[in-house]
């Protein structure tokens, strides 16, 4: 597995130790009623989103199957743990004027503004995973081509195109920035911090927040938002769902099938076109 995927499920079971701890509940008596009382507190009181809370349900069930088959407990309580459908809700999404004012909010006489645009931009042309992003090397971004090269979930790698506007930005942060954040560094990464290392996914998320904020934006917003707005823009415009699936990355198309949301003034005119009796 991947190392976000191990660390998420590292916190995952710091998290529920710690619960358990603090209620002085001891593996042999633990029961399903324990497992719930956490998830609700997760849910209540950290404010986790119903994907974590999902993600960390099966992270326990996996624990408590370890503990009966290794014998520190006597019922296999992970059968005795219902796993309730996980909701399905619809990702946040910028509309194209959004989408224009977030890409215009760095400013180049910010010393770091040249980058932060080329990495918008690629966001939203490429519908990249920040993991994906922070992990983009010189040799894989192929600007004459106008495609990229990236590595995401379980190192599967994918080609993506890259829209003009993205080559155009990546181009002037190559000529006219990172040659200074390199320092006369050898580094392969392609976005590097002002300390000349390639920017972590931390950073590169703040970033995309810092700017949000600056444009107004209430609420969560994050790199992942414009990922989402690139699936969503792509099927509005008439994409097809199979091709988007592919640029996402995604290895099944039920996941893609989530963006093929459409708002009623779209769905009005598709139905006053084809329609027999309009």
């Amino acid at each position: 597995m991947a190392e976000n995927t191990l660390s998420a499920y590292r916190g995952d079971l710091a998290a529920f130790a710690e619960f358990l701890d603090s209620h002085l509940i001891t593996a042999p008596d633990m029961g399903p009623h324990d497992v719930q009382s956490f998830l609700i507190e997760q849910r209540e009181h950290k404010k986790l989103a119903i994907s974590s809370i999902a993600r960390r349900l099966v992270t326990i069930k996996l624990l408590l199957r370890f503990l009966y088959d290794e014998g520190y407990i006597k019922r296999d309580l992970a059968t005795l743990i219902e796993s309730p459908k996980k909701w399905k809700f619809l990702p946040r999404t910028l509309n194209l004027r959004e989408v224009e004012r977030l890409l215009a909010q760095p400013e180049e006489d910010d010393q770091l503004g040249i980058r932060d645009r080329a990495i918008l931009e690629l966001f939203y042309a490429c519908g990249l995973r920040v993991s994906e992003l922070v992990g983009l090397r010189l040799e894989d971004v192929k600007l004459d081509l106008g495609y990229l090269r990236c590595f995401g979930k379980g190192n599967k790698e994918r080609v993506v195109p890259i829209g003009i506007p993205a080559i155009e930005a990546i181009r002037e942060y190559l000529l006219v920035l990172r040659p200074k954040l390199a320092n006369g560094k050898s580094t392969d990464g392609l976005f590097l911090s002002r300390t000349g290392r390639p920017i972590d996914r931390t950073n590169c998320w703040r970033m995309v927040v810092k700017y949000a904020r600056r444009m107004g934006v209430t609420g969560k917003l994050s790199p992942h938002t414009l990922r989402h707005s690139f699936a969503t823009h792509l099927l509005a415009g008439g994409a097809d769902l199979r091709v988007v699936q592919e640029m996402l990355g995604h290895a099944d198309v039920t996941t893609t099938q989530i963006y093929t949301h459409v708002d009623s003034s779209r769905l009005k005119s598709i139905h006053e076109k084809f329609h027999p009796r309009q």
